[in-house]
């Protein structure tokens, strides 16, 4: 959970992240009272509110949890690691941003969560497996 204090103006806010900000919309607490929000990319934002967008940062690595979209029935690793946890089974429901598995990469876990609803077909890796970037993870079931 991510804990800020915000100031607009003359007014303080004490605002916690609750939700993942990644998805569009994002639970928060605002001075103790929680609320849900929307979320766009910043770009989109400032180009809304009438201000110049910022550059565009030379791209790298994506955060490990964007990069875990399925791509049509079939999870792909986002990084090179080892499979350090597995969090479901075939026959398993899941939802959206739910955990899939955990990769340790350079010391850190990386959390792949579900970026769709379904139900899971296979798990293509086992706990202590070495991965390379791009390999099947999970298939979901048709």
């Amino acid at each position: 959970m991510k804990h800020y204090q915000i100031t607009l103006g003359d007014q303080t806010f004490d605002v916690k992240v609750l939700g993942d900000p990644r998805q569009e919309q994002v639970e928060v607490e605002v001075n103790g009272q929680a609320v849900t929000v929307r979320v766009k990319p910043v770009a989109e934002a400032v180009t809304a509110a009438g201000i110049e967008p910022p550059p565009e940062a030379p791209s790298g690595p994506e955060p490990a949890a964007a990069a875990a979209a399925p791509m049509g029935k079939t999870v792909r690793s986002p990084l090179p690691g080892v499979v350090k946890s597995i969090a479901v089974r075939p026959g398993q429901q899941v939802a959206v941003n739910d955990p899939l598995l955990v990769i340790e990469a350079m010391k850190m876990d990386n959390v792949i969560r579900a970026q769709r609803a379904g139900v899971i077909g296979a798990v293509l890796v086992s706990e202590g497996s070495q991965i390379a970037h791009g390999a099947a993870l999970v298939e979901y079931r048709e």
